[in-house]
């Protein structure tokens, strides 16, 4: 009994590390800089929005990070910019496998 325990525990925590590895780095590059996100958004530095790496800490551990961030692109909430209320632009990409790639990958920063 406690080997098939120890080896179900082994597969998932084997397949954890196999979906955080499967992010498509430069697809999700070429999705957000399309989508205009690089023009407020890097991975290291904050620019008129958070960089990446601030994202990814900010809801690190969070069930529903993925959720929330996918809300966030593909509706196109209101967003303080400057002070200033703006619309937050949308993902361009109406392929959910691409959105969420993009989404992985800023997480994974």
């Amino acid at each position: 009994m406690n080997k098939a325990v120890w080896v179900i525990g082994l597969a998932c925590a084997m397949s954890l590390g196999t979906a955080r590895a499967q992010v498509d780095t430069s697809a999700a590059e070429a999705l957000l800089k399309k989508s205009g996100c690089t023009k407020c958004h890097s991975v290291s530095a904050d620019k008129d929005g958070p960089s990446f790496k601030k994202t990814a800490a900010k809801y690190k551990g969070k069930a529903d990070a993925e959720a929330t961030l996918y809300k966030h692109v593909t509706t196109g909430p209101m967003v303080k910019v400057d002070g200033k209320e703006e619309r937050h632009e949308i993902i361009k990409s109406k392929d959910d496998r691409e959105i969420k790639n993009a989404i992985a990958y800023i997480l994974s920063r």
